[in-house]
């Protein structure tokens, strides 16, 4: 596992869809341990995608960053994404999606497990 210690506080982002995020100056970020519906067309041939309505997740995710977010990276993934763990007004977006049900929890994604620590620790 590698965790890197920087933090990224307040970058500009938006939500490309409901587990990934486009910011200024860092690029796409992929939210550590889960995955929201892909949007359409989006599928790769041959892979099952989470179920449920991508624009609804996407949405979600937009509002919950409306107000900025800090950003604490843990690694890159194979197309090259920084993945992190995502807050915005001191909750990780990741969870609140997992909450709203917006999105699947995926342990093989979720490094040291993370997010699910986290998750619970929330409740």
């Amino acid at each position: 596992m590698l965790l890197l210690s920087i933090w990224t506080p307040e970058p500009d982002c938006v939500a490309i869809d409901g587990d990934t995020l486009r910011c200024t100056e860092i690029g796409r970020v992929r939210l550590l341990g889960i995955d929201a519906p892909e949007m359409p067309g989006h599928c790769r041939k041959g892979r099952v995608c989470a179920p449920g309505d991508p624009q609804k997740s996407k949405a979600h995710l937009a509002k919950l960053i409306r107000g900025g977010v800090t950003i604490a990276p843990v690694t890159r993934d194979r197309y090259g994404r920084t993945v992190a763990q995502v807050y915005a007004g001191g909750r990780n977006v990741a969870c609140e999606q997992l909450r709203a049900g917006l999105a699947l929890y995926v342990a093989k994604w979720d490094n040291g497990r993370l997010l699910a620590k986290e998750c619970w620790a929330a409740r």
